[in-house]
């Protein structure tokens, strides 16, 4: 049995990976494959195991042997095609898009990504007003990722006014940051707490 896997998100391709063929598995780079090497692939046997399990990471750039991949759609094996995109217009795609499964794992897109420069810009004038905003968005954030598109914004607004209170703000958010990374703390607790204090830097 053959799938693909495909898309930028790479996480969620991975833990999918995981939960199909488990902790351990073959991997193998489709760069390296040469079409000679297919029939012990997907028809040779393991010493250890007569199923196998085995991950092939981005084939579909070697055309030739990609292109060949149709021909042992039957194996008894277990095997994923990770890619990172598929040409949908070549030939090779044709051939096997109603043959395998082929899952497409895409990055969210985030609808919150302008309301986080709100927030920032809400929390310089008023950090309560700021902490009623992070309270709408939050269960949709993540909030490493919502320190590091703060940190952006205050990148910007440093590089349109290099002041004393800006850099403040960036030496506060460079604290914040490594807390998120290293305390046990609730991680959204420090970063209202920060909201509620920008105001005074």
């Amino acid at each position: 049995m053959i799938k693909i896997f495909t898309g930028e998100d790479r996480v969620k391709a991975g833990r999918e990976i995981e939960r199909e063929l488990g902790a351990s598995y073959e991997v193998i780079e489709g760069a390296d494959l040469a079409t000679g090497d297919l029939p012990s692939i997907f028809r040779g046997a393991s010493l250890f195991d007569e199923k196998r399990r085995i991950l092939i990471r981005d084939l579909s750039p070697n055309k030739a042997v990609f292109e060949e991949l149709v021909n042992y759609i039957d194996t008894p094996h277990q095997v994923i095609i990770l890619e990172l995109k598929l040409d949908k217009r070549a030939k090779a795609y044709k051939d096997l898009k109603d043959k395998v499964e082929i899952r497409e794992f895409k990055l969210a897109t985030n609808q919150n990504y302008g309301l986080v420069f709100d927030i920032y810009r809400t929390a310089k004038r008023d950090g309560k007003r700021a902490v009623e905003m992070l309270g709408k968005i939050k269960q949709d954030e993540e909030p490493i990722r919502f320190c590091g598109l703060l940190i952006s914004q205050a990148l910007k607004d440093y590089a349109r006014n290099p002041g004393a209170k800006e850099k403040r703000a960036l030496k506060e958010l460079s604290r914040l940051d490594l807390d998120l990374k290293s305390t046990s703390y609730s991680p959204w607790l420090l970063i209202e707490a920060f909201l509620l204090r920008v105001s005074s830097l």
